[in-house]
């Protein structure tokens, strides 16, 4: 989120505390009955802005709440990335980002059987909302989350 704030002209700190909390709710509310919208009304009464809480409910396809914003568009395209790019670290040798690439990526976004709980139209459907290819995208996201490899462990 901080990368794209760089580069589309957004607030980092804001973008970035959004990346942060979208999902701060998600162990308690599991569910897409309650996931965000109970966290969101948390967020409300605790002050946040209303685009931040705008682009939480609208990561959320089920909210029905429009991603009208560059932030909200930028958290739904990076979201469900994120988790898939960590997952394809993960099964790497020594579990580490700056081994993934993005051809790699792309061939495991194929399987259904990988990262099973990984939304892949989310994924196609975030970048194309983001008006940018996914291969590009991919790997901004990936050289993003390389530049905090230690802060996420990989």
């Amino acid at each position: 989120m901080r990368a794209y704030a760089r580069a589309r002209g957004g607030d980092e700190e804001r973008w970035g505390l959004t990346g942060l909390i979208h999902d701060f709710d998600w162990e308690r509310h599991p569910d897409l009955e309650r996931h965000p919208m109970k966290g969101v009304l948390v967020l409300r009464a605790k002050g946040w802005p209303e685009d931040v809480c705008r682009a939480v409910l609208g990561h959320a396809v089920h909210s029905g709440v429009p991603r009208d914003t560059e932030m909200a568009k930028t958290l739904y395209a990076c979201d469900e990335l994120c988790g898939f790019l960590v997952a394809c670290a993960l099964i790497l040798p020594e579990k580490r980002l700056d081994q993934v690439e993005v051809a790699s990526v792309r061939k495991k976004l194929k399987r259904a059987d990988f990262a099973r709980n990984v939304n892949r139209d989310d994924i196609v459907t975030g970048a194309a909302e983001l008006g940018v290819e996914l291969d590009p995208h991919i790997a901004f996201v990936l050289e993003a989350m390389r530049g905090i490899s230690a802060e996420l462990g990989l």
